[in-house]
């Protein structure tokens, strides 16, 4: 007899983008991205970290600096973008994003290009900012739809 009671593929796919968020070296933001495609099959996945080549121990994790060539954002690449870079399919089109922070509007671009269809988020942390807004607003315009991922009070307990 099978088992009546599993997660939902919601629920694994945004346990997928919290186990890559793991991965992030960052001390602040840890990020984690599952792109799936309309199968159902994981086609990338992502955290936001430093590019290849670039040790996580030769650049900075600051957040604020009085130069912004000290600060992380000048160097670290998004989990989205990482997702979509290392893909393991020629194309992208119509799939979903999960991802644990809503996208930011560097990543928006490159999401509405790569052909995504559905941005699934956990958190929008930074929902007031222009970056966000704008985000928001290149979505709607280029109909990427927008799902707020609803935790169904699961625990997913991992032993690592």
């Amino acid at each position: 007899m099978k088992i009546k009671k599993h997660i939902s593929w919601d629920q694994y796919f945004m346990a997928i983008a919290k186990i890559s968020a793991l991965r992030s070296k960052d001390p602040n933001t840890k990020v984690g991205c599952c792109i799936v495609n309309n199968d159902n099959k994981i086609v990338g996945v992502g955290y936001n970290g430093m590019p290849i080549g670039c040790s996580d121990d030769n650049f900075p994790w600051a957040r604020n600096s009085s130069s912004k060539l000290n600060e992380k954002y000048m160097y670290v690449v998004h989990s989205e973008i990482n997702a979509i870079l290392n893909r393991n399919s020629s194309s992208l089109k119509n799939c979903k994003l999960y991802v644990t922070l809503f996208p930011c509007h560097e990543c928006a671009k490159v999401i509405i290009q790569s052909g995504i269809r559905e941005v699934i988020y956990e958190q929008n942390l930074y929902k007031n900012s222009e970056s966000t807004i704008a985000a928001i607003r290149m979505f709607k315009y280029a109909n990427v739809k927008m799902t707020k991922y609803k935790n169904l009070n699961s625990l997913i307990n991992i032993k690592v």
